[in-house]
């Protein structure tokens, strides 16, 4: 049984600018995916739309410029069409970077998100988007907070280099923001080897009553150069049928969206 024709490799003819023949060669790129990684000449021609003799053309073009591998039968992408995409993400800063996964995950979980860098004593938000407000303080990019009483904070802390973890110490002025909030800093120690070695932070009502987030790293190489989070409202966590595996599964997400960005950082060279 034949594939239904994909019409959305088939860019509609715009302008007497428009290259047929480029939008033609992109769209046989574009007919590998997940699902079909390997294909033959006649389903690379179903996919398209194409003529099996311009599929061919189109197909043994890319091979000749790396960008399509052929055992003679079938065909296949090479990993240099990842070329393609460098350039962009080449040219994106870490908040662009983060803000399309930010994006993603707020409608996936319907609850705000952010990231963050360490900046000094505090973090700077570099990214956000907001569901709600459920702070009293409003929180934009360039927002700021103690690193040390904060889900992003502790994250980047935790990831420091022992003399940089040091200096840092020696700096903040480490005292207790709520009446749930640790103060001292044996207990800041102990907390963060407990999120280093579990990889994600979960701060509950430290920062401001009422107020929750976790939060996990994103790393550039060996180096946590930010982080991400999604607050929460106590009120509505705790009305949750399963507190607990509720916020396991918030922290699932957010460490897969941490290492979604990170990869876009490494792709990014």
């Amino acid at each position: 049984m034949t594939d239904a024709v994909r019409t959305d490799t088939q860019p509609p003819q715009a302008s007497d600018q428009y290259v047929q023949s480029l939008a033609r060669g992109l769209a046989v790129i574009r007919a590998f995916d997940a699902d079909r990684p390997v294909m033959t000449l006649t389903e690379v021609a179903g996919q398209t739309g194409l003529t099996r003799a311009t599929a061919r053309r189109f197909l043994h073009t890319l091979v000749e410029l790396g960008y399509v591998r052929t055992d003679g039968k079938t065909f296949a992408l090479t990993a240099q069409v990842l070329q393609l995409g460098y350039a962009y993400l080449s040219g994106l800063s870490l908040p662009q970077l983060a803000q399309p996964h930010l994006e993603e995950l707020s409608l996936k979980l319907g609850e705000s998100t952010s990231a963050a860098v360490l900046d000094g004593t505090d973090i700077a938000y570099i990214a956000r988007v907001t569901t709600r407000r459920i702070m009293t303080i409003g929180i934009t990019v360039g927002t700021r907070f103690p690193a040390y009483a904060t889900s992003m904070g502790r994250v980047l802390l935790a990831h420091l280099p022992a003399p940089a973890l040091e200096e840092y110490l020696a700096a903040a002025d480490i005292r207790p923001l709520t009446p749930r909030a640790l103060g001292t800093v044996p207990q800041l120690l102990a907390e963060l080897e407990a999120v280093r070695a579990q990889g994600w932070c979960l701060l509950d009502q430290e920062l401001e009553l009422g107020l929750m987030s976790v939060a996990a790293p994103v790393f550039d190489g060996p180096k946590a150069v930010a982080a991400v989070n999604v607050s929460l409202q106590a009120q509505s966590v705790a009305a949750q049928p399963d507190p607990k595996a509720y916020l396991a599964s918030v922290a699932e997400e957010i460490t897969a969206t941490a290492k979604l960005i990170s990869a876009d950082l490494t792709a990014r060279g």
